[in-house]
Formats: structure tokens, sequence, C-alpha cells
């Protein structure tokens, strides 16, 4: 007897209820909506991106220490972890260096700020101090230093990753200097601490399109539409540019791995929209890192490649910042000579990788720059204050992406990555263990535009009281590995299931 189709209205409600992806994107467009329609309301909802920020900043140390930790002890070489950090240090300078000469070049030609004309003495420099909070970059000397944790537990307090990924280092170094025989209790103690934090990562998504909501809502609210209008030519081409970087990085993945850029970018779609909606690529470092290894890569690969990329691969900041230098330069009438703007490459290059995580950290260095150059206003870096906000979401994309593909890069580099599984992943193909992978992140439910009506209408059914004890099944655990479920198997066989 042939199952009943569902009626539209019900498979678009199923569709909210069970994809991340979908209840992101109702999120994104309610938020502009309300920001457009309410800016005074909206300008309130600040904590609710803020505060799902926090929670997965609170992840994200323990997290990077706990995988860390295990691949080294899996991979047994401390040999191999260090010419992964090496290589991918490497593959940082060169996309980095990239990205600021293909944004040099875009502005040279576009010349975006030209005809503009503007007076630095006009301008208000008291916003760009606000913007700070008065701070500075490091130095080069103050950066490696401040990257040497000063204590263990501050490290994790202060969420510094650098300073984590030095202390997992030594603690993965340490385990595989005793050897298993001496302390074999720590590896499965660190491993079932990554596993309860992925679990908590899986509950903390459930608040991602609240997040998203109220993050657009106030930026539509704060900067409204006008400014597109006002730096329309600037903002073209910065993402024009990272188009651009983004198309030079699918050709070398695809180069270097054989793998395809547009496959993966549906593959992180909902980290992706929420990267975009929370204009933070912190929010789903968590989620990214879990599908990278459920992709082939390697535990140490990616829990030191991409912690690391954080600091030190910031393409889509580097584009930025390239860019806005010239546009400052030529809004002024200040004719920057190839000398110049070679130093221009140079400073950037060292500022950049002090970005991470300080407040206002563009505006830092693009005075600097500036102050290096002697040749533009500081003040002038204000010209930018009305649409740094716009300019996130080509920076969160352009850094997101540069960051999974040196994950994929190196790894393949090291004979870390599983090309055939990579393969089967990124197609859609389901491998072994993936579903426990994805019970794991709160995945659990597939999505329903790839699901056939049978199947969705099997899942309703599933989910009815007594449904699991007329098929004569069990279900696993929400939000954990299967893993954990055999510690519960016993109980679960002697006593009947409460629903």
């Amino acid at each position: 007897m042939p199952q009943s189709v569902p009626s539209l209205p019900r498979r678009v409600a199923r569709m909210l209820r069970t994809s991340l992806f979908a209840q992101v994107a109702c999120a994104l467009v309610l938020g502009i909506l309300v920001g457009k329609l309410w800016p005074d309301v909206a300008t309130d909802l600040q904590p609710l991106g803020d505060g799902f920020t926090r929670l997965i900043k609170t992840i994200i140390s323990p997290l990077v220490f706990c995988v860390v930790v295990v691949g080294i002890a899996k991979a047994g070489d401390l040999k191999a972890f260090g010419r992964i950090g090496l290589k991918a240090l490497i593959w940082f300078e060169v996309a980095s260096t990239l990205a600021l000469l293909i944004g040099l070049l875009a502005a040279n030609i576009v010349q975006p700020g030209s005809g503009m004309n503007v007076d630095p003495a006009t301008l208000d420099t008291s916003a760009v101090d606000a913007k700070t909070g008065g701070g500075s970059l490091p130095s080069t000397t103050e950066f490696v230093v401040n990257a040497l944790p000063t204590s263990f537990i501050g490290a994790f307090a202060e969420n510094s990753l650098l300073q984590v990924l030095i202390l997992a280092c030594l603690v993965g170094a340490a385990l595989l200097h005793l050897g298993h025989t001496k302390v074999p209790q720590v590896l499965p103690a660190i491993e079932q601490a990554q596993e309860i934090i992925f679990a908590i990562v899986g509950f903390v998504m459930r608040l991602a399109p609240i997040a998203v909501f109220g993050a657009m809502a106030v930026l539509i609210g704060q900067y409204g539409l006008g400014v597109i209008e006002t730096y329309a030519k600037l903002i073209i081409l910065c993402y024009a540019a990272a188009a651009l970087f983004i198309a030079l990085l699918a050709v070398a993945l695809k180069a270097v791995t054989g793998l395809s850029l547009w496959k993966f970018l549906r593959y992180i779609r909902e980290e992706m929209l929420l990267a975009l909606g929370t204009a933070s690529t912190e929010s789903v470092m968590p989620r990214v890192m879990q599908k990278l290894r459920k992709a082939g890569a390697r535990d140490d690969a990616v829990g030191l490649v991409l912690p690391t990329g954080y600091s030190f691969n910031l393409d889509g900041a580097s584009l930025y910042l390239s860019i806005g230098t010239l546009f400052i330069s030529q809004a002024v009438g200040v004719d920057l000579s190839l000398g110049q703007q070679i130093t221009v490459v140079l400073v950037l290059m060292l500022t950049s990788k002090g970005m991470a995580g300080i407040p206002g950290s563009a505006f830092l260095a693009l005075s600097a720059t500036a102050s290096s150059l002697g040749a533009i206003p500081a003040g002038a870096v204000a010209l930018l204050l009305g649409v740094d906000r716009i300019m996130d979401s080509m920076r969160v994309v352009t850094n997101l992406l540069g960051n999974c593909v040196a994950v994929f890069a190196v790894s393949r580099w090291e004979g870390a990555l599983d090309i055939e599984r990579a393969k089967k992943v990124l197609n859609g193909e389901h491998t072994s263990g993936q579903e426990e992978d994805e019970v794991s992140l709160g995945l659990g439910v597939p999505d329903a535009s790839d699901a056939s009506d049978a199947s969705d209408e099997a899942k309703e059914a599933a989910v009815r009281p007594g449904a699991h004890a007329a098929a004569g099944t069990a279900p696993t655990s929400q939000g954990l590995p299967d893993s954990a479920v055999p510690a519960q198997s016993a109980a679960k066989e002697s006593a009947p299931e409460a629903h």
C-alpha cells in the first residue's frame, strides 16, 4: 500500500524542526527584518549573540587541548607533529601573503577611494579610540612571549589558544615519553572528556538560531542598509577580491588533495551560515573540527592546524587590510609609491599575526601601517568605521575556508589524510562511524530535504511513545556517542524504558 505524501506545510515544519541550516537561515531573515523595521528594539538584542559566543568560547580551549593531546598520543610520533606545525606555518605565510598581494592589486586597479577628497582634519578619531579601547597590537617579541603560558589554569581561563596548544603539546609529549604502561588511565580520561565536550557542543548549538537572529538584528539596527550605498565601490571590491582568493583556494585544494571546495562548502553549510550570522569563526570551531576529523583528516593535524590558523592565517583580514590601506590613502589624496606599497605588505605580514582576540584589531593594524608609512594620517582610519562591520561576512568566510583548506592540504602533505573517506563524506555517502559522530554533535536527525517521504513517515512514527518497544529496538542516547551507551545497556535490558 503506497505511503501518503506529507503536505507542503507539514514538510516545511519538519525541515524547520530538524535542519539547523533552515533554522539559521530563517533566523537570519527575521533578524534583518527586525533590524530594519524596529532598529531601537534591535539594539537591545545584543546579549543574544554575545551569550552564545561566550558559551562557545568556554568550550574551545578544553576541546583544543583534548584533541591535540589525543592526536599526539595516538600518532605516537612527536617528530611528525613538529613537521605538521612547520608545514602549517609555511602554508599560512604563503596564503596570507597571497591575500595581501591580491588586495593591493585589486585596490590599485579599481581605485575605490579616488575622488573622495577627504580632509583628515574633519574626521572624528575619538570613535576609533572607542573601537580599539586605547589598545595596541603586540610587537613580534611580545607576541612570541605572550604565546608562552605562565600558568596551566591561566591559559584556559584567558582562552589563549596558542598557550593551550603549547600545553597540549607538552602533555602529549609527556604521555609518549612515559608510555601507556606508566599512566594507563590518563589518555582514556582525556578521550572521555573530549566526548563530553562534543556533547556540550551539541547542546549549545541548539541556541544557534537565536544567536544569529540577535546578531543580525543588531547589525541592521545600528548601521542600517544605507551604509552599503555610501561604500558600495569598496564593499564590492572587497567581496570580489575575496571571491577571487577563494577560487584560488579551490584550485589549490583540488591540485593538492583532489577534493572539491564546493562540495566541502556544502558539507559545512550550517557552520558557514552560523559564522556569517554571528560574524565569528570561533562560534563554529568545535563543529568544524569534528567535521574535518570525520572527513578523513587525522586528529593531530586538525588539532594543530585549525586552532593555529586562527592566529596565523587570517586571509580575509589580510585582504581587507591591504585594500583598506590603499582606500584610505586614495580618499585623502595620498599617492603611495611601489616602495611604500611593498612596505605595506611587509608591515601587514607582521601586524596581521597579532590580531586574533584583540578588540578593534583591524583598526589597530591599519593605524600601525599608516604610522609606519608616515604619509597617511593615522586619523584617516576613521573612514572605515561605518563599513567595518559590513566586511565581517567577507572576513569570516575567507578566514574559515582558508583554515579548512590548510588542514586538508597540510594533512595531505604529511600523509595524515584519508582521501577515500574524505571523498565519500563530501559526496554525502555515510561512512563507518559517521552516524555516531552526528549524534554526538546533536545532528542525530537528518535534514528533511535529503530524506524521502517514506523515511520521513518512518522517523515520525519512530519517535512516538512506545515505538521503540514495538520495534524491539532501543534508541541511541541523544547527545552522546555510542561509546557512552554500553555503560547503560545493562540497566536498559533489565528495566522497561521510560519515555
